[in-house]
């Protein structure tokens, strides 16, 4: 593979790379403190678990249905530094107006902006890392990834110590500050920044502006690749038990186990410290040995481990498999990214980004709902088995991908 034409100067990749992650951690940072305190949220506003589902669905509706266009956009204009800034503040914003709601519809139009601010983000940010660093993308993305999960870790603590001395309302106002500084940072260090040579661009029409037919034939090649395509679909099963874990986790621990909000926060912190290790291993053995080992093993212990945690109720064991399910959940997130880079043309960078969240938030969108229904019918054990069974699923279609998958494309 060779390396882009446009690649940043030699002096200073890492340090986007750190500055990048950094900002990937925040806009992780904002929903992780959401989870944290939804079991308040719930309680005050009376609301069931089907409505704390339907809550989170509509969130990740909103992503379903922006991600597309968000990627457009970004290869469109290219100036991926300025749309990582905008998509920072676009996702902490609407937080700070959950303060002053009182009833769950004006919650959920907060949680579609939140919805639509974060699509920016990952089209910019994950073509501009894995096209710098063509040989070590897995690595990278795994960077990247763990800046997610340090953002995830960090945050639940951060909430459950806050909500010690203020009201949850108090608390989503003084959570919009480290994104606001983190926004204005890459604003002024990597605003401008572009890896795509106007060559890989999108045509344009005669008129000046861009060839929507071409996009749109373009668009559908993507959506014909049978590689990509299989790999986003097992993804979006991934990102379905992910969602329904972290919406559900600190609600079961709160509602049935009791535990107190800077328990909780432990408990998630705990998940998201085995993923920030897991991540960087992963994506490293990925690098040398293949995509699909990875992905394959890292999805049958996660669903043995769900099973596990189920089981360990309220022992120390819970804690175990809480940390198991962190390490193998999210060892695979950055190899299943770097495989649909290598499977995506890099004048569409942003948009098979843009497609592969898609299918991401759609398996998003559907968890929090399919969970609280069966957990107000059949009772929220069995709901964790059907997120064991989502991993499953997962699993099966990785099979399925070609075995010649594992290559970058022109």
């Amino acid at each position: 593979m060779s390396t882009p034409a446009a690649a940043l100067p030699p002096s200073r990749p890492f340090r986007d790379v750190w500055l990048i992650s950094a900002g990937h951690g925040l806009t992780h940072w904002y929903p992780a403190t959401f989870y944290v305190l939804l079991p308040l949220i719930g309680k005050e506003l009376g609301l069931s678990y089907t409505q704390i589902g339907f809550l989170m669905s509509a969130q990740h509706i909103a992503g379903a249905l922006s991600n597309l266009p968000g990627g457009m956009i970004v290869d469109s204009i290219g100036k991926k530094g300025y749309l990582m800034a905008a998509s920072l503040f676009w996702v902490g914003f609407p937080y700070a107006l959950m303060s002053i709601t009182n009833s769950m519809w004006m919650l959920v139009v907060c949680l579609m902006l939140v919805g639509i601010g974060n699509n920016l983000w990952h089209p910019a940010a994950i073509p501009t890392l894995a096209h710098q660093y063509p040989q070590r993308k897995g690595l990278v993305l795994s960077f990247h990834g763990m800046g997610g999960n340090i953002g995830e870790a960090l945050a639940p603590l951060a909430a459950g110590a806050l909500l010690a001395w203020f009201s949850w309302r108090e608390v989503v106002v003084i959570n919009i500050v480290p994104g606001l500084v983190m926004a204005v940072l890459i604003l002024v260090m990597v605003g401008a920044l572009t890896t795509v040579r106007d060559g890989d661009k999108p045509k344009k029409a005669e008129g000046g502006g861009w060839n929507a037919r071409q996009y749109l034939q373009d668009l559908g090649s993507l959506l014909r690749n049978r590689a990509l395509m299989l790999i986003c679909v097992s993804g979006g099963f991934r990102t379905l038990t992910q969602v329904g874990l972290m919406v559900f986790l600190p609600v079961y621990l709160a509602y049935e186990q009791g535990y107190s909000p800077i328990a909780i926060g432990v408990c998630m912190t705990v998940l998201q410290v085995a993923g920030l290790i897991a991540g960087p291993i992963a994506g490293h053995v990925s690098d040398k040995f293949g995509r699909r080992h990875v992905v394959l093993s890292s999805m049958v212990l996660t669903g043995l481990t769900i099973i596990g945690m189920v089981f360990a109720g309220q022992s120390f064991m819970f804690i175990v498999f809480v940390a198991l399910v962190g390490f193998f959940l999210y060892a695979m997130r950055p190899v299943m990214q770097a495989w649909g880079i290598e499977n995506t043309p890099k004048r569409l960078a942003g948009t098979g980004v843009g497609l592969q969240f898609t299918i991401l938030a759609i398996g998003g969108s559907i968890a929090p709902a399919t969970f609280g229904v069966i957990a107000d019918t059949w009772g929220i054990y069995t709901a964790f088995y059907f997120l064991a069974g989502t991993i499953i699923a997962a699993n099966l279609l990785v099979v399925f991908v070609p075995k010649d998958s594992e290559r970058a494309v022109a």
